[in-house]
């Protein structure tokens, strides 16, 4: 294939070599440029000319004159059918600007799905939000420049459908339990354990993760379950947490100071978390009575 164009030659001819006294003489050159005209679409590019603003601004743009389209095609809608989790007023009066402090899952209104809810139940919900809370509403309400809890819901959806930043989040929400039970515990062994297996079996990047089981399980199915837990691929990571911005830095050494105590960090915040799972599952075979 030559290296300006996509024609592919696909038999080799080979040709009888020149004569030594034969005169060589050019058949061909370059063509002369064309101009075309080329005209731009698309309704990212639209916000572009229309704003002075970064391109992150434009997909949020757009995103806001999405939510305004839909609230407006289907402003019939009755928003009370079903059940929705109440909205306290502390959720209500939530700061945009402290995102990160924000629960996501309760400002789109899954909190108590959170980790189990699918892309279509996160996609549903925070539907349902944009029609309740659209500064477009709202200031028809009589709430003008009521755009505060809007802007944590645009976020909170922002994190929630993309896989890596929900990943960050589900690693360390902090309404998820990751206790370790009490090795002095002496109630039901699979009432206290089966739970906590299954609210670990999240992070792990094997799938499906098998389960604790009952009295009946047997012994072969009993050992594997635990060199599986014992050998654990965890997915979890603590980026969520990390306190400084690296972008913030005033220059080159200082990001790089930054980004080493990240980094730092993370890796006391995962060894911290790994040593938490062994202890989970060393209590657990100890206690197991298809173990003793």
């Amino acid at each position: 294939m030559c290296g300006s164009c996509e024609h592919t030659v696909s038999d080799i001819i080979t040709l009888s070599p020149a004569p030594e006294a034969a005169q060589t003489k050019v058949h061909g050159g370059f063509s002369a440029p064309i101009k075309r005209n080329v005209s731009t679409v698309g309704v990212y590019l639209q916000h572009y000319i229309r704003s002075d603003n970064t391109f992150a601004d434009h997909l949020h743009s757009h995103a806001d004159e999405a939510a305004t389209a839909a609230a407006a095609a289907v402003k019939d809608i009755d928003l009370d059918e079903g059940e929705d989790e109440e909205e306290s007023e502390d959720l209500l009066d939530l700061d945009p600007k402290e995102w990160k402090d924000q629960d996501h899952y309760a400002v789109v209104g899954l909190s108590k799905l959170r980790y189990r809810a699918t892309l279509d139940d996160i996609i549903k919900a925070h539907r349902k939000k944009v029609l309740r809370h659209h500064p477009d509403k709202k200031a028809a309400q009589g709430h003008l420049n009521d755009d505060r809890f809007f802007k944590c819901i645009q976020k909170a959806f922002e994190i929630l459908t993309d896989v890596t930043k929900r990943r960050q989040w589900d690693s360390v929400d902090p309404s998820v339990s990751d206790a370790v039970p009490s090795a002095k515990d002496k109630g039901n062994f699979f009432a206290t354990y089966g739970p906590v297996f299954e609210r670990e079996s999240r992070f792990s990047n094997v799938q499906p993760v098998p389960q604790l089981g009952d009295e009946s399980t047997p012994r072969e199915i009993v050992e594997s379950f635990y060199e599986f837990w014992y050998a654990f691929d965890s997915w979890r990571s603590f980026e969520y947490l990390d306190k400084e911005d690296v972008d913030g830095g005033n220059n080159r050494d200082n990001k790089r100071w930054i980004e080493g105590k990240n980094k730092k960090e993370r890796a006391n915040r995962k060894k911290e978390d790994i040593q938490r799972l062994r202890t989970i599952v060393d209590q657990a075979i100890k206690t197991d009575p298809r173990m003793i």
